[in-house]
């Protein structure tokens, strides 16, 4: 699989960013309304309004990212890729998660939207068979963001270079991309997020110790295989300065599963992904 579109990266609109903030904002005010007994008119209310904002502000996200022209060569049409930096620091990695704050909160904006916009995609697919090219635009580019933080962060610390504020592809070494879909099954749309994709995320949650964490930027949150292994390296990098080069493709596998299977559930392909680790920085 290659990517034969480039972009150049735009700045993300800060109007339609201001209307998914502010969508999220009222979506979450319908759990307080609740909880303090206010009307019920008003916490459906809230919710629609935040529905109305968050759609809008994805759709004028998404449509300032050109969609990629990606050649489905490799065994699943969802490529992530990552280079490892020969020139680690150290000591970098053990403050990492803090440096990371900012883009933490403004992923959770997204996360949410990206529920949210996968919903109304999939009513879309349903009745036309087709997933609306900016709103996958958008999904990708949150996917995309989120696999930048964790190669940084938490999930890879394979590179000290600081992540983007950004949804379109741009140089960074971590790099996430979905062959965008020219029509879709109707009725599986149905059945992938918790049906099929159910034996793919029982295996990934028992690796990851019960707890899907690349949602949140990492490859796991507490005691688990993955998290112990990402430690071992961190812990070799910090004595020796070197990330050992077979710990790296086995961690950058078990990311490419977990994405492979976002990208599935997330209603973007088709295509069932398959039950490996493909290792290594590149796909083969």
């Amino acid at each position: 699989m290659s990517t034969t579109t480039q972009e150049t990266p735009r700045r993300m609109s800060v109007g339609h960013m201001l209307m998914l903030v502010i969508g999220v904002l009222l979506g979450a005010a319908a759990p307080a309304a609740l909880a303090f007994s206010l009307p019920p008119l008003l916490v459906v209310g809230l919710v629609v309004a935040g529905i109305a904002l968050i759609i809008p502000g994805a759709v004028g996200l998404g449509r300032s990212i050109q969609i990629a022209e990606v050649v489905a060569s490799a065994p699943y049409p969802a490529r992530l890729e990552g280079s490892l930096d020969p020139n680690l620091s150290r000591w970098m990695w053990l403050v990492k998660w803090f440096l990371a704050g900012p883009h933490y909160v403004v992923l959770f904006v997204m996360w949410v939207a990206f529920v949210i916009v996968t919903i109304a995609a999939g009513f879309v697919i349903l009745f036309t068979g087709r997933y609306p090219a900016s709103l996958f635009s958008f999904t990708t580019g949150v996917l995309r963001w989120n696999w930048r933080v964790a190669f940084y962060a938490n999930g890879v610390l394979g590179s000290d270079e600081y992540p983007p504020f950004t949804l379109a592809r741009t140089p960074y070494p971590a790099t996430f991309e979905v062959a965008f879909p020219s029509t879709l099954s109707r009725w599986k749309v149905l059945f992938k997020s918790w049906l099929f994709a159910l034996p793919h995320c029982v295996i990934i949650a028992a690796a990851t110790g019960g707890t899907w964490g690349m949602w949140t930027g990492g490859a796991a949150n507490g005691v688990s295989l993955f998290g112990m292994l990402l430690l071992v390296a961190a812990t070799i990098l910090l004595f020796t300065g070197v990330y050992r080069l077979g710990l790296f493709d086995l961690i950058m596998g078990a990311h490419r599963w977990m994405y492979r299977v976002s990208a599935y559930a997330a209603l973007m392909r088709d295509e069932y992904p398959p039950f490996r680790l493909d290792q290594g920085a590149n796909e083969k």
